[in-house]
Order: structure tokens, then sequence, then C-alpha cells
């Protein structure tokens, strides 16, 4: 079939095409016109997802999620914000409504559910394309209350985003505040061992008193080391003076009085030899120079092991006295080990609680934070503009209709006439002969002669016109 053919076809089959138009429009123009007449009402919202957390005042991450907007669409769609804008225009009171519901579902299930159906199903949100502006808009046969009901959506929706921020963080503070108690007895636990352990080892300030400690056991070592030099010193004159080397000493020699003695002494056996010489040992000049001689040499001698004693007690002194440093010494060292070995302790027990204090500091901070953000009543959507009453009907739009039922009816007559024409085929062209009986078509008969010319009032017939095919 071609377009020559098809076009054939049509009209022939006109009839029905305008036939099936009119029925189409009319029923369409008719049923607009019996419709109810349905306002659209719109509140426009205004989500501010890339402001600041108004009460810890940091980025908000959930709000930087690609399906942030929808996510918020989905909200003012839900079952949820539908059952509170049942409950905040009070239409489950209603006696009218309560007998509707009845009727329709026969008493079975919840009023607020059959309402929050039934307002989700005239309810649109349009997100913006580049925007964060979210318009909700509802479908009602009475304009006060298509805009109650969208205002209600809007106002529902911020009250419901609120409450979907707040709880988690009500939540979380009730958690932080167990934890809070938890780790503020743990936090009172370490303070008291260590408070007592300062208690039972006497400890005022471990660093003070182990300096103090240190610096004496520095002393008691350098002591000891001077202690021990001479300690050495006296010994080695001990031996000296006990190896018969005493007038070698240098205690000896240093001694005034034993420098005296001799010189007494070297004088008295000048004076005894001269005597001896010239005088018998009878004489009495001999006598008392020799019992001089005697004296002197005594009295050096006396000297001489007095300062021998003196060299061993000094000696026996000093060996002491560095037994009792290096004493004091090691005991002084046990000390100071003993007070590294505390100060370890103690470090350990201060580094508990420490520790314990930083997990509350840092607990606490958190609980306050997000005790302050359940409390807070503040939201990041905004209502920009609300909805009014409209004056003008939304629908049913009647010119829109009528267009739509004649593009409608225009191919619906099509279909029917190409329809009839496939169940009852006929001839109405060459070409459909010439495909019938498989021959040349010879020549045409035109049925449909130029209208005949008139002279004095009379038509002139004229016969058909016959062509041939070359």
């Amino acid at each position: 079939m071609n377009f020559s053919q098809f076009f054939t076809i049509l009209r022939a089959r006109q009839r029905i095409i305008w036939v099936t138009l009119g029925v189409v429009v009319a029923l369409v123009l008719a049923i607009s016109l019996l419709l109810p007449k349905t306002y659209r009402a719109t509140a426009s919202v205004l989500l501010n997802y890339k402001g600041l957390d108004p009460v810890t005042g940091m980025m908000m991450p959930g709000q930087l999620m690609t399906g942030y907007l929808a996510t918020q669409v989905d909200i003012i769609g839900s079952k949820n914000v539908a059952l509170r804008v049942v409950d905040s225009l009070k239409l489950a009171q209603n006696p009218a409504v309560i007998e509707q519901f009845n009727d329709d579902t026969g008493g079975q299930g919840t009023v607020r559910d059959w309402l929050a159906s039934l307002l989700l199903k005239k309810l649109e949100v349009e997100p913006g394309r580049e925007s964060s502006v979210v318009e909700v808009s509802f479908m009602g046969s009475d304009p006060q209350f298509a805009a109650a009901v969208a205002n209600a959506f809007a106002d529902e929706y911020q009250k419901v985003s609120v409450q979907l921020r707040v709880e988690p963080a009500q939540k979380a503070a009730e958690y932080f505040n167990n934890q809070t108690k938890l780790l503020r007895d743990q936090l009172e636990a370490a303070q008291a061992r260590l408070s007592k352990y300062q208690q039972e080892h006497g400890i005022v300030s471990v660093d003070n008193r182990l300096d103090v400690e240190s610096n004496r056991l520095n002393d008691l070592s350098t002591q000891l080391v001077m202690a021990q030099g001479a300690s050495t010193e006296a010994s080695s004159r001990e031996r000296m003076a006990r190896d018969g080397t005493l007038g070698e000493s240098p205690d000896v020699v240093a001694s005034p009085l034993i420098q005296n003695l001799r010189i007494s002494l070297a004088a008295a056996e000048a004076k005894f030899a001269d005597v001896s010489a010239r005088l018998d040992k009878n004489h009495p000049l001999y006598q008392s120079s020799k019992a001089e001689l005697e004296k002197l040499r005594a009295d050096l001698q006396t000297q001489l092991r007095s300062t021998s004693n003196s060299v061993g007690n000094n000696a026996q002194i000093l060996q002491q006295r560095e037994a009792a440093i290096r004493a004091a010494m090691s005991a002084q060292k046990v000390k100071v080990l003993e007070l590294n070995r505390t100060r370890d302790e103690m470090g350990v027990l201060m580094k508990d609680v420490e520790s314990a204090q930083h997990a509350y500091d840092a607990v606490a901070q958190r609980f306050a934070q997000t005790k302050v953000e359940g409390q807070a009543d503040q939201a990041d959507i905004a209502l920009l503009n609300p909805a009014t009453p409209p004056t003008k009907p939304a629908g049913p739009r009647v010119v829109l209709n009528t267009l739509a039922a004649i593009i409608l009816g225009s191919v619906l007559g099509l279909g029917l006439a190409v329809l009839t024409e496939l169940l009852n085929r006929r001839v109405r062209s060459e070409r459909d002969l010439a495909d019938v009986l498989q021959v040349p078509v010879l020549g045409v008969i035109d049925w449909n002669p130029p209208k005949p010319r008139r002279r004095f009032g009379k038509a002139k017939p004229v016969a058909g016109q016959l062509s041939l095919n070359p």
C-alpha cells in the first residue's frame, strides 16, 4: 500500500473518521464540563542544605550528599507527615469525614490512615532543577482547603525535619550522660588510688625529694673519694712508722716539738762528748750531762712513739670514716633506687588519672554539645512562599482536553478507517485492480467528469471520458 492508495482509502472512509472524531471530542468535552472544578495550591519551601549548623557552627555532612534533595522530597511525601497534617487540621474529628470513611472502607482500619492516604494521592512535591526550593502542591475542590493542606504539609515537614535531627541528638546525649557518669567514677577511683599511694609512702613531691636525695648521693660519692684518698695516705704513713722509718715520716719531719728535741739532743750529745773528754765518769758534771742526754733521748723516743701512735690512730679514724661514708652511700643508693621505684609506680598511677581525666573531659564536652543539639528547635528549612487560596481552577482544562481529544479522535478515526478497509477490501484505483487481477490496466473511465456547461439555461450532457494507458 502506497501513499496514493492510503489517501484514497481515507477519502473513501472519511465518514468513519469524522464520526469517530466527533464522538471522541464530544465525549471528552462533555466529561470535562461535567467534572467538578479542582484548585491547586502551592507552598514553596527553601532547603538551606549548604548552610552551617545553627548550634555547632560546623558544616553538616549529611546535607552535602547528592541524594539530600531527593530524600527531603520523600520525607515531605511520607505517611508520617501526612498523619501529622491530619492531626493538625483535625480532619479525623469531622463527623462527615468519619461517615464517609465508614461508607468507603466499612469501618476497617483507622480514619487517620485513610485520610493520610487520600491526602498523599492529591499531593505533588516538585524539587527545583537547579535550586534548593521545593514546591508542595495540593489539589482539591475547595481552594481554602487546598491552601490549608499545602501550608500544613510545609509546616509539618519543618517540624518533622527538626524532630529527625533532634531525636538522634537526644539519644546520643543520653548515651554520653551514662558514659560521663561511668568515666567520672573511674576518674575518682584513679585519683583515690593515687592519693592512697602518696599517703602510704609519705610522698609530697617525688621529683623534688628525688633531686634532694640524688644531690645527697652525689655529695656522699665526693666525700667517699676524698675519704679514700686520706685513708690511703694515712695507711702509707702508718706503714712507714711501723716499718721503722718513722724518722722519715712527714708527720715527724713536720712536728716542731720533735725538731726541738732533736736540736736539744744534738747539743746535749756535743756537751756530753766535751765533758766526757775532760772529766771522769764519776764527776758530777759528767753525771749531769749524761743524765740530761739520756733524758732527751727518752723524751725523743716517747715523742716518736706518740707521733707513731697518732699516725696509726689517724689512719684508723680515716678508715672508719671511709667505711661510714661507704655505708651511708650504700644506704643512700638504696633510698634513691626506692624513690625511683616509687616514682615509677606513682607515674603509672598519675598516667591512669590523666587518661581518665582526658576521657572524661572529651565525653563531657561531647555530652554538652549533644545536649544543646537535642534541645535546639531550629531547622534549616524555611517557608519561602506560603500557599494562598487559588482564584482560578487548575482543572479540568477544557481547551487542553479538547485538543487532546482532537488528536486522539483523529488517530482513532484513521485507525478505524484502515481497519474497516482491511476487513472489507475494495478496488478503488487502477493499482488495486492490477494487484488483484495480476493483469495490466489498459484504460481508465473517469466517472467524475467536469460539470456540464449551461447554454441558454439548459445543461448539455457530457459523456464519460476514457483515458488509455500507453
